[in-house]
């Protein structure tokens, strides 16, 4: 009797050790949806969203997972839903089961609220990821955030217009790879235009990382950029003064808006822009003029390395914690899927990006010729040129480093927009141009170094 009761009590004990190694098992004819927030293109045009159907319609299909989109915005507003939902916020909504971010929000959010990608992936998953790319996902010794698409930066040239103002300067397009020659040239536009602007820098905080970054010095110091170094100089002098005298632009807003109507007709910024820079420019009296575009590797100075410093930009992929561990299977389940070389080839060229997939990077740089889209082949030609003598740098994660980075760029823009205004001013009352320029340069730097303490 005995041996019966024990039999029995191992049987029971199997069956529930069965059942707890169930716990979470996917089941196709009853799907886990996960809801998901993400920055990629608009809710009617979104080559993600595409994707993430194609994920529906096949594998998620297959496994028993549903991806929604409910939210597609900018990575500022979803870092202010994110930290508002987290906070149980009056009037937030629900934290979304995935969701797409820059690093920084790992200072911000509870890593306790966050899905550590290394318990759900194995060695051999997380083997497919280019290695430069993968270790910027890592907080506290967990991989928080994976790459699902990067992009780096390059020289957007409105080439119709461009052509027309380097024709009698004997300039040729190359040689607006040179920083120095490219901000020389700033000015000159700016009278022949009659007081247009030519060049704009989307971001100039990732113009110092990269700048100083390829003269061998650091932008990052203790926690915080440094403004007073002698390479800061070398590279904030010659910007300063573009802006300064005219021809840089550094007003607010993105040059894509400044592109479509021919205000501006060149940009640094990042090749994922490339979704919104059109191939015609529309005048006051709403006529059209087409354009050609021209794309060329990012600038850099005469003394950089002989290495190109690649910007590495783009959000991650982030799963919240969930307690029904289904959902958790199911965020592995579309990681994977996105991270596999066909779909993560797929899913950038569409969009401008970079592989994340080592595969797929390889496939693409090796053969850019293969892109269908003329436009989108012309950028990943140029990538190639540069991309197997780059090196890829991330944007430094510390303390308050995207507040950081915000004062930056709104104190440089407002502070050289006034001494623009000045420096007009000046000019009208007489003054010499160039004792006016150099002072108003020093000043700005002594302005920018005060807003920044």
């Amino acid at each position: 009797m005995k041996k019966i009761i024990l039999c029995l009590l191992l049987c029971v004990s199997l069956l529930a050790v069965g059942c707890g190694a169930d716990k979470g098992k996917l089941d196709p004819n009853n799907p886990v949806t996960l809801t998901m927030w993400h920055v990629y293109g608009s809710q009617t045009k979104s080559p993600l969203n595409d994707m993430i159907a194609k994920f529906n319609a096949g594998e998620g299909k297959k496994k028993g997972v549903i991806v929604q989109v409910v939210s597609v915005s900018n990575s500022t507003a979803i870092d202010k839903m994110l930290l508002s939902s987290a906070a149980a916020e009056p009037g937030s909504v629900t934290l979304p089961d995935l969701f797409t971010a820059y690093p920084r929000i790992m200072n911000k959010l509870d890593s306790n609220l966050l899905l550590p990608w290394e318990d759900y992936l194995s060695k051999e998953d997380l083997a497919v990821y280019r290695e430069d790319f993968l270790k910027e996902g890592y907080y506290k010794q967990h991989l928080y955030m994976l790459p699902i698409a990067k992009s780096t930066e390059l020289l957007f040239v409105n080439k119709t217009f461009m052509d027309s103002f380097l024709a009698d300067r004997h300039i040729s397009l190359q040689q607006l790879t040179d920083y120095d020659t490219l901000f020389a040239l700033c000015p000159k536009y700016y009278a022949w235009s009659g007081g247009k602007q030519m060049f704009q820098i989307n971001d100039f905080y990732h113009y110092f990382l990269t700048g100083m970054a390829s003269l061998g010095d650091s932008f990052i110091k203790n926690g915080q950029p440094d403004l007073r170094s002698n390479t800061f100089w070398r590279i904030y002098q010659p910007m300063a003064q573009a802006a300064i005298a005219g021809g840089l632009c550094v007003e607010k807003g993105y040059a894509s808006d400044r592109w479509k109507t021919g205000e501006v007709i060149c940009n640094v910024g990042s090749t994922a822009g490339i979704l919104y820079l059109r191939d015609y420019v529309t005048y006051p009296d709403n006529s059209k003029k087409q354009i050609v575009t021209a794309f060329l590797p990012a600038p850099r100075f005469k003394e950089s390395s002989d290495k190109h410093i690649l910007l590495q930009r783009g959000t991650g992929l982030f799963a919240v914690r969930s307690k029904q561990e289904s959902k958790n299977q199911a965020a592995a389940v579309f990681a994977k899927w996105i991270a596999e070389k066909d779909n993560n080839l797929e899913f950038v060229t569409r969009a401008g990006y970079l592989p994340v997939n080592k595969a797929a990077m390889q496939q693409l740089m090796r053969y850019p010729e293969l892109v269908s889209n003329k436009k989108y082949r012309q950028l990943y030609t140029v990538l190639q040129q540069t991309e197997s003598s780059g090196t890829y740098l991330a944007l430094p994660l510390y303390a308050n480093a995207a507040s950081a980075q915000a004062k930056l760029e709104s104190s440089i823009k407002q502070i050289l927009a006034d001494a623009h205004k000045q420096y007009m001013r000046g000019l009208n009352s007489g003054a010499e141009p160039q004792p006016l320029l150099e002072q108003l340069t020093q000043d700005s730097l002594q302005q920018l170094q005060e807003a920044m303490k």
